[in-house]
């Protein structure tokens, strides 16, 4: 686990996008500002600035290879997950010639990727009101992966494959109980399947949610 290194000044960075421009000009101070107004992140730059207490791992390197005219072309493959341990998380994937340009491609894609998980105290064993973990269970699938992802009192742990629990982590998960199937030795396929159950606690509403609003 490493923390990212210090992003741009904001005289260096000249932005792309109405989203990137609305951030240096400090019009959007919040990534929650980003993702109420459902709008679109396009420059890692703007992560880096809204998210500055991001860290990130990778998760799993491999080697890819390719058949071409001039013979067989060798890649790496890098998948490095990213978060800030406290309600927000990414995954990413890169491939390049040099190990450390596929790994700085995941980097910049999982910044991309980044997703708001609503967190909560779902047991029915608990009831503590803590953000520890998820509020209902969720389901994520990728590939021939299927993750089933039910809340847990506290102190049960992360009850899920080890890539799994680093997701989990970086995301601000503390407690779980899991169901899983397929091929959860395929790293990428089962970190996103466990990214695409988290993406659900944001994307499901609940009744507390229609109190809020």
């Amino acid at each position: 686990m490493c923390a990212y290194s210090q992003p741009p000044s904001l005289e260096e960075w000249q932005p792309k996008t109405k989203v990137g421009k609305l951030v240096k000009e400090g019009k959007i101070v919040s990534i929650d500002e980003i993702f109420e107004q459902n709008l679109r992140i396009s420059e890692p730059e703007i992560i880096d600035y809204l998210l500055p207490d991001l860290q990130h791992e990778v998760i799993d390197i491999g080697i890819v290879q390719k058949q071409t005219d001039a013979g067989e072309r060798t890649r790496f493959k890098a998948v490095v997950v990213v978060g800030n341990m406290n309600g927000y998380v990414g995954i990413g994937a890169g491939k390049a010639r040099q190990l450390r340009f596929a790994i700085q491609k995941a980097l910049l894609n999982a910044k991309l990727n980044i997703i708001p998980v609503k967190r909560g105290c779902g047991s029915w064993e608990c009831r503590c009101g803590e953000p520890h973990s998820v509020p209902f269970v969720v389901r994520g699938k990728s590939g021939s992966v299927e993750v089933i992802l039910k809340p847990a009192p506290k102190g049960t742990g992360l009850v899920i494959g080890d890539t799994g629990k680093k997701v989990l982590k970086y995301a601000g998960i503390k407690d779980i109980w899991s169901f899983t199937r397929g091929k959860t030795r395929t790293t990428y396929n089962f970190a996103m399947a466990v990214f695409n159950a988290l993406k659900m606690t944001y994307k499901t509403i609940t009744p507390e949610d229609w109190l809020r609003g």
